[in-house]
């Protein structure tokens, strides 16, 4: 029988999936990393991490599953958005970290940029605007501040096309990847952009000229890459991208308007569309099925999982301490004080801006709160008014929609940490008023990776395998009546945004000019 690896490389750790072309799971491997932070609102990686848990997870999930690596037909690498991409030499050495999607540094650049670049041809060329959410705002940083490092660098490598050029030796760049560079790469003609680069001054040099789809083969497993993975030389790989539009696709959204929203360390919320330039408060690049014909446009919370994980470091410190004594998950026992608490925490309101905020409101300055304290409130009271939060910032997202030509379905899926715990999916539906549905036995971005790799190497036909194999759990329907409560809370915590963004962007600087 011929087999298939999903490999996803995420922000805090690496997963790999093996399965069959039934579909069916026979391993699975998770391995953890961390995330420098340097400096407020910086977030950076260099690439061995991710080498290292690539060739673990692989090894893992081919020994687990006894399968004959002869028999493994293709793997396919995702990744999460690695902004600036790494800078490397014409070794292919890294020169210096890959400034990730979470790093904020680079305002002055956009600044310059909002100052001397025309941003609707910038919209109108990318289908994006500008913001420190974007690569090519990072890598004007190291233009300004690493100008050795600058002078040496060969190309600039997302995350998925550097590990896919250390499994294979191959310097690719797939769709997806490039098109979420923004800045430079031409959204419709689906390469990259001469113009818009030589007028924000990066040479176009730095961006490998081969574009692949991610269905296409790269490359093979190289001699050394086989020893550290337990793969067979010459094994295929292909290049996944970006892991958003990836995790969208394995979780069955292929056709226009389906929407999927991925929960994890921060929240994607995506759509399937064939319309170009939707809107300037959101995310374009090229899906990564049919990458010339269909783009995946998204919104997303720069923190998610990522404040919950706070919430259970900072504030659940019993809870995890129970963890260690009872072997019960610190996140069930928050979710189980949380669960009789009534929609709106009882006038505790959350703005959940840990790390500044994506979409809509793109403002690296923004900042977490809690509004409406009072000494009749509880740990579980705090505890689903931060769900609740990424859940107004999930419905802000999805009212940039409204006024376009894109449609979206009238169900909700929901992927990811997320969709596991016991009240979050229903505040979900609430707070948006769609029905939500979860896949049983969700594995996310690896499982589309695998499906990638299948239609690359033939052993699959197309991505519509996956209706016949996802199973759902059944719809989560929205509660009519949380749902009127919801909606006068939410048009609170878009308020409570604009009245406090200049008090939230005074005290981000104090101290910092």
């Amino acid at each position: 029988m011929d087999y298939l690896i999903g490999v996803d490389i995420g922000t805090q750790g690496t997963k790999a999936v093996l399965i069959d072309p039934t579909g069916k799971v026979l391993a699975h491997h998770y391995k953890g990393y961390d995330v420098e932070t340097p400096k407020p609102s910086w977030a950076q990686q260099w690439p061995e991490p991710w080498e290292e848990a690539t060739n673990v997870t692989i090894k893992a999930v081919v020994e687990k599953s006894n399968v004959d690596p002869k028999d493994i037909k293709g793997v396919a690498i995702s990744s999460l958005y690695g902004g600036s991409g790494i800078p490397v030499d014409k070794e292919m050495k890294p020169l210096a970290p890959c400034l990730i999607w979470m790093d904020r540094r680079a305002e002055e650049e956009v600044k310059w940029v909002e100052e001397n670049i025309n941003l609707n041809e910038l919209f109108e060329v990318t289908g994006n605007s500008v913001n420190s959410y974007f690569g090519f705002t990072k890598i004007l940083w190291m233009k300004n501040h690493l100008p050795k490092v600058w002078d040496e660098i060969e190309c600039f490598l997302p995350p998925a096309p550097y590990i896919v050029y250390k499994l294979t030796g191959e310097v690719a760049v797939d769709y997806s990847s490039a098109g979420n560079i923004g800045g430079v790469f031409n959204l419709k003609e689906r390469t990259w952009s001469k113009e818009m680069a030589e007028q924000l001054g990066i040479p176009l040099r730095f961006f490998p000229k081969r574009l692949v789809e991610c269905t296409e083969i790269v490359g093979g497993i190289t001699e050394e890459a086989a020893m550290k993975t337990g793969l067979k030389a010459g094994t295929p790989v292909i290049c996944g991208g970006v892991d958003a539009p990836v995790a969208t696709m394995g979780a069955g959204a292929l056709a226009e308007g389906n929407h999927v929203a991925m929960l994890g360390t921060s929240m994607c919320w995506g759509f399937i569309t064939e319309m170009p330039n939707l809107s300037p408060n959101l995310v374009s690049m090229p899906h990564c099925v049919d990458s010339s014909e269909i783009i995946y446009t998204f919104g997303g919370a720069a923190t998610a999982g990522a404040i919950l994980r706070w919430f259970r470091d900072v504030i659940g410190t019993e809870e995890l301490a129970a963890e260690d004594r009872l072997g019960i998950n610190a996140y069930t026992l928050l979710d189980l004080q949380a669960k009789e608490i009534p929609a709106g925490s009882n006038g505790v309101l959350v703005l959940p801006y840990f790390m500044g905020e994506r979409s809509p409101i793109w403002d690296s300055s923004a900042r977490g709160l809690i509004l409406g304290l009072s000494l009749v409130h509880t740990k579980g009271h705090l505890y689903k008014a931060f769900m609740e939060g990424v859940a107004y910032s999930l419905r802000h997202n999805m009212e940039m929609v409204l006024g376009t030509d894109a449609k979206l379905d009238k169900e909700l899926i929901i992927v990811g940490g997320g969709s596991k715990s016991m009240n979050w999916p229903q505040i979900y539906a609430d707070v948006t008023g769609y029905p939500v549905r979860i896949i049983k036995n969700d594995v996310e971005a690896p499982l589309g990776d695998a499906v990638l790799a299948g239609i690359a190497t033939g052993i699959i036909p197309d991505p519509h395998v996956l209706k016949d194999w996802l199973e759902f759990e059944e719809p989560i329907q929205p509660n009519p009546e949380n749902t009127k409560i919801y909606d006068q809370y939410y048009e609170e915590y878009k308020k409570l945004y604009v009245s406090t963004k200049d008090i939230m962007k005074s005290v981000t600087h104090i101290g910092h000019q």
